[in-house]
């Protein structure tokens, strides 16, 4: 058998076509640590990230670099002496070959390849970089420093994370209620500082001295420090939780409350659609109902026309009322629509048990979509909550009726191209921003194929803070396990209920623009009806008029909720920032992996409203501005002849916005990748946590065939472990391998058509692989140890996947046409001649090298 890591023997893969060839990537990345950031001017060099070499002080040019860490090819470059740090800096070289002084031409085994991605630790006592991760370590103290710098300075928040509703403490206060500064309403953190005795505090965000409460005093000891700091959640962590007080309820806090909008049109009933969302929702009742006995739920049903059903508990069957009239929809019994869930279990009961009955001889084709959701709207009003939609096809009917824009034969005019990928008219915007108004957060799951008009429908879940989900030609045996799982962590996850989100900064900073899936109120307030710990956003921070005048500066998120309990609670997430004059110190301190996710945010949602190619050359002249000014300032790279250089913090950047030029959100023209998969990459984009959007970017893949005898067993910490990973691209492609490929949302399990039949058998038994149209389900044989390790390894990654996804398996083998699923994966290959931003990964570096030192010249 093939030693792993040799380059193989056997031809690559046909149609493959790869501009270079490049070894596997080896294990997965150690983990690195890094003391905590100190003030001003004061950052250490975090440890060297596995994967680029540094050269010693005083080595020459183009000398090897010394080997550390495990997996990823030493890149030769120069490493120059620790002097100052504008003379540190890596480099990749791309000559064609024979450089000057006999020096060795590219070679693709230096590219930088991510590993497992870890955060820049956050200073001392401020809030995990998994609640709020900064671009940049540090801020620049003047606007003059960011222009230079000219990558965003952002924070990707996500307030809420799962599993960790149980884990993150609350701070209680006495009558005086929540302890905040009276001028800028920060509340208490670790960062304050306490003077007078203990009788004052300083706010850190505006620097104001605040009294404090009576019933909050405690001493001081010698250090200054209150002698209850042990006692004091919100004193000593940078996540905690307050209990609000009545001050912070402009109404009784509202119970959970779900209603469900069924297509019950031929094509969801046909499909199979509506049978397993009702199955689904039969299997959560007792979650929900276990969530809270406040726990209210509604159904309407719709095809040409709308049904309506009242649930009383005082009725043995659900009474159902029509509605034909969808111009000016009206609800029938409003009272009766929304129901008690535990009250009414025996009638919701019997509704689960009779709606596809009623249904299954269906012949109507036609949706009243928008009449349903705007019925749906005048039930739910008076509550707010969750408004599921499940849509099968095109809505035809009544208010946002729409047609097939996605005709190949309409005008090619490409300053218009973003056009299909915007709202066909405001029905549908204006729809969202009243249920946001209302707190109803809409989420949407769609199976319309080959055409459903995402881009006018996404705008409910956009504004609403919602999530889109899209399953084209949907089947039971390819779509209905993920589904199922997904719908189900969609009803009984933590969710936050009716929620406010704000995002507050020092004098000299402030929040100018925000990333994601939400309605911003009054300027700087996120309107969130229902959140979860699934949902990320995107935070642009500027410069106010003031300058700084301290060398900290300070962020804090807030997010104001009502819990399924009834209580409404305020999620603190508060963390520290140097502020530095110095852009080497910027450089220095960039996050690679939240500036290449936050990045690919801002290109997908530009890509809504500008050309593709607009999109992908705004991403790219950041990235060639950063670099120039990065070569600007670094002597020794003016005689780095045809070498790319970079600081070692920003290794991956390029291939991130390589990546991200190439994903299907971004690439090619307006035509090669479909509408609707388009947006709904675009959405899952601005909505993903940074490692979901850096695996999206740069999958992993997996060589199965050829794994060391370890890799599917536990270690000593009874973690599994995974193979090495291997380089996307087609060369690294063995005809006689088996490649798993891990993008957070789906594995697919490529076979070539030489595999030992010995390994195909083991893994799928006797009846070999099944077709490419299905979820595939391993069977169980642990008395093989193939199948035992394969099966360890495919359940271990979808259990370290996001909770919200269910990445079913798909099995596509050499020669067969369903095998082009996999060349989309294989981001550093040469795509088509005729597709925009195809290059492969190599092209591409010597392009951004070109760019970068013809702005120099």
């Amino acid at each position: 058998q093939q030693q792993f890591g040799a380059p193989p023997t056997s031809p690559a893969m046909p149609g493959m076509a790869s501009a270079v060839g490049a070894p596997p990537m080896g294990g997965q990345m150690p983990m690195t640590t890094q003391a905590p950031v100190p003030g001003m001017g004061q950052m250490p060099p975090g440890p060297p990230v596995p994967g680029m070499g540094q050269m010693p002080p005083g080595a020459p040019m183009g000398a090897p670099a010394p080997a550390q860490g495990m997996g990823y090819p030493q890149a030769p470059g120069p490493y120059g002496q620790s002097m100052s740090f504008v003379e540190d800096f890596a480099s990749l070289n791309l000559a064609p070959g024979g450089g000057p002084g006999g020096e060795p031409g590219m070679d693709p085994a230096t590219f930088p390849r991510p590993g497992d991605d870890q955060p820049r630790p956050n200073m001392e006592l401020s809030c995990d970089p998994k609640y709020m991760r900064l671009t940049c370590g540090v801020l620049p103290a003047n606007p003059s420093l960011k222009t230079r710098f000219s990558m965003p300075i952002g924070c990707i928040v996500q307030p809420l994370c799962p599993g960790d509703e149980h884990v993150v403490k609350t701070a209680h206060f006495g009558s005086s209620g929540i302890v905040r500064c009276r001028r800028c309403r920060t509340y208490i953190n670790p960062f304050v500082q306490f003077t007078d005795g203990g009788r004052r505090f300083r706010c850190n965000v505006c620097a104001l001295p605040n009294e404090v409460p009576v019933d909050y005093f405690c001493t001081l000891d010698a250090n200054g420090v209150r002698r209850d700091i042990a006692e004091r959640p919100e004193l000593n962590s940078g996540t905690v939780e307050f209990l609000a007080s009545q001050e912070y309820m402009v109404r009784p806090p509202m119970p959970p409350a779900y209603f469900f909008v069924l297509d019950v049109s031929h094509t969801s009933v046909n499909s199979g659609f509506l049978k397993k969302t009702v199955e689904t929702i039969r299997a959560s009742l007792d979650a929900l109902e276990k969530k809270s006995e406040r726990t209210q739920i509604g159904f309407l049903t719709y095809d040409s026309t709308l049904h309506f059903y009242s649930l009383k508990a005082n009725q043995s069957q659900p009474q159902m009322m029509v509605v034909a009239e969808l111009d000016d929809p009206f609800c029938p019994m409003p009272d009766d629509l929304l129901v008690n869930l535990a009250e009414s279990r025996t009638v919701i009961d019997a509704f689960l048990d009779m709606v596809c009955t009623s249904f299954a001889q269906t012949q109507n084709m036609e949706s009243a979509m928008g009449p349903a959701i705007q019925a749906a709207f005048m039930a739910m009003s008076h509550v707010g909550g969750k408004l599921l939609v499940f849509q099968s096809c095109l809505p035809t009917l009544g208010s946002g009726r729409l047609v097939n824009r996605d005709d190949t034969r309409a005008s090619t005019d490409a300053t218009r191209e973003h056009l299909l990928r915007g709202p066909v008219d405001g029905f549908f915007k204006k729809m969202s921003a009243e249920c946001s108004r209302q707190q109803i957060c809409i989420d949407l799951y769609s199976i319309a194929a080959p055409y459903s008009d995402l881009a006018s429908m996404a705008v409910l879940c956009k504004y609403t803070g919602g999530e889109l989900r899209h399953y084209p030609g949907f089947t039971l045996e390819k779509d209905g396990f993920k589904f199922e799982k997904e719908l189900r962590n969609n009803l009984e996850r933590f969710t936050a209920w009716e929620a406010v989100c704000r995002v507050r900064c020092s004098r000299g900073f402030r929040i100018c623009a925000f990333n994601g899936h939400f309605f911003i109120r009054s300027m700087d307030l996120l309107a969130l009806p229902a959140t979860d710990g699934d949902k990320a956003y995107g935070v642009h921070i500027a410069h106010d008029e003031v300058v700084p005048s301290t060398n900290i500066s300070y962020l804090q998120c807030a997010l104001l909720y009502t819990s399924a309990e009834g209580e409404r609670r305020i999620r603190v997430h508060t963390m520290a920032v140097p502020v530095v004059t110095d852009i080497a110190e910027m450089y220095r301190a960039v996050d690679g992996g939240a500036m290449g996710a936050f990045m690919a945010r801002l290109g997908a949602e530009r890509s809504l409203t500008v050309r593709l190619q607009d999109a992908r050359e705004a991403v790219m002249s950041k990235l060639v501005a950063t670099l120039r000014e990065f070569k600007l300032l670094n002597t020794q790279a003016s005689r780095a002849f045809n070498r790319l250089i970079y600081p070692e913090s920003m290794k991956l950047l390029p291939l991130f916005m390589f990546a991200a030029c190439k994903s299907s959100a971004l690439r090619g023209h307006a035509r090669d990748v479909p509408v609707d998969q388009r947006i709904a990459s675009v959405f899952d984009f601005m909505s993903a946590s940074t490692d979901d959007i850096l695996k999206l970017l740069y999958p992993s893949m997996y060589a199965l065939h050829s794994m060391p005898k370890e890799s599917g067993t536990k270690d000593e910490y009874e973690r599994v472990i995974l193979p090495p990973r291997t380089v996307l691209a087609g060369e690294r492609i063995d005809a006689r391998g088996a490649y798993l490929v891990d993008d957070g949302r789906r594995l697919l399990l490529w076979l070539g058509k030489m595999l030992e039949p010995s390994f195909v058998s083991a893994v799928f038994g006797p009846q070999g692989p099944p077709s490419a149209d299905v979820d595939c389900v391993l069977p169980a044989d642990d008395a093989n140890d193939v199948s035992k390790r394969v099966r360890a390894i495919i359940e271990d990654i979808r259990a370290r996947a996001s909770r919200a996804r269910h990445l079913a398996l798909t099995v596509v083998i050499q020669g067969h046409p369903s095998e082009t699923q996999l060349f989309p994966y294989l981001v550093e290959d040469r795509g088509a001649a005729n597709v925009d931003g195809a290059s492969s990964y190599a092209d591409f570096l010597v392009s951004v090298h070109r760019q970068v030192s013809a702005a120099n010249r």
